[in-house]
This record gives C-alpha cells, structure tokens and sequence, in this order.
C-alpha cells in the first residue's frame, strides 16, 4: 500500500521522526553511559527487582541501552525472556543466557540462540518491559510503528495476564501527548536516566 499518512498516524510518523532524528545524533559513549544509569534506575522498580520472568529486549542504534539491565537482572537470577521476531512480524519468546548467546537477525536486531517457547511465553511474564519513542502523561506509548508489541500485548490482555508493563527512554522523551489510537494499552512506569515514572493507567485485564 501507499500514499500519504494522515490523522492518527500522520501525527504518529511526525513525533516519530522528530525522536528518530535526535536519537540519530547520539555517540555510542552517550548510550553506554546512559544504559548504565537505566539499569540501576530501572531496578529502584519493585515490580521489576522483584520478577520471577521479566520479558524485554536487546536494544539497537540509538534506542535505550538495555544491555547492563539484562545482566544485571540474570545475574539475580531472574527469567529474562527476549523476542524472536517472526515472518509476520509476530514475536515468539526465547531466554536471555547471556549476550554471547545473542546473534544478528532481521532488521538488524539481536535474538537469543535458544529454544523457542511460543508468542504466548510473555502472558507469564510479571513485568514486560517495551521498546518505545515516547510516553505521554497518560501512559501512551509510542512505538515504532510495527505493530509487533501491539500483538503481544493484545495477547496479554486476552489471556487475562496482568504484568507490569515499563517502557525505558531518555529524559527528554516524556511529552505531553501521544496521538492514541483504541488499542493503544497504556505502561504502567517509564523508567528514564532521571526517574521512574508512574502513570495512573491500571495494568491490563481482560475485558
């Protein structure tokens, strides 16, 4: 398909581009420091210190670093599940057994070796944690547009689940609105550099 983006998602695609572009300009010295300070930052969360299997992600580019948080919640002995991403963009679910065990996969993202448990492996999760652009003052997230965390979290919602769900980012990407669509499902916390962020949205419940 084609053509213009409008409404909803053109307001989207221009938030989108704006972070997209800031994130473009940082050094990979900005990101290391920054995803040192996240880890420690994102275990002030009890939900989080506290989990028996956290899902979350390998972080590429500009994004959040998330590497020192995946070890330091292994090395804790938590179950850090990391996405396996499918033909159709869908997510399967696979353990984190450290970053030697991670290899270069679509779109240049970095996927565990391991056995695949299934898409639903992260409604067992207790606290997911997801890649966002952005988080309003309602707990609106921004994604990048993929669809694929709209998926899982559709799936926890079905199965009546309720985790924890954080997004980590950087100060400045705590805005005052994200344009929200019907099945956009509000985070609970934004964990930035700074602080944690609560935000009032309850966790998600079947319906």
């Amino acid at each position: 398909m084609g053509g213009a983006v409008d409404g909803t998602d053109g307001s989207k695609h221009t938030l989108r581009e704006s972070i997209l572009a800031v994130r473009a300009r940082l050094t990979a010295r900005d990101a290391q420091e920054t995803a040192t300070v996240l880890a420690e930052r994102a275990l002030e969360l009890p939900e989080l210190a506290e989990a028996h299997t956290v899902a979350a992600y390998v972080s590429i580019g500009g994004e959040p670093g998330t590497g020192p948080l995946l070890e330091a919640l292994r090395a804790q002995g938590v179950r850090v599940l990391l996405p396996v991403l499918l033909p159709d963009n869908d997510l399967d679910w696979a353990v984190y057994e450290g970053a030697e065990h991670l290899v270069r996969a679509r779109r240049g993202l970095l996927e565990p070796t391991g056995p695949r448990l299934g898409p639903d492996a992260v409604t067992r999760a207790d606290a997911v944690l997801l890649p966002g652009l952005a988080v309003d003052g309602q707990g609106i997230r921004l994604g990048r547009g993929g669809g694929s965390y709209d998926r899982a979290l559709a799936r926890i919602v079905a199965a009546g689940a309720r985790p924890v769900l954080a997004v980590l980012l950087y100060d400045a990407e705590l805005v005052g609105s994200v344009p929200a669509e019907p099945h956009d499902l509000p985070v609970s916390a934004a964990v930035t550099p700074s602080a944690i962020h609560r935000f009032t949205a309850p966790p998600p419940h079947h319906t």
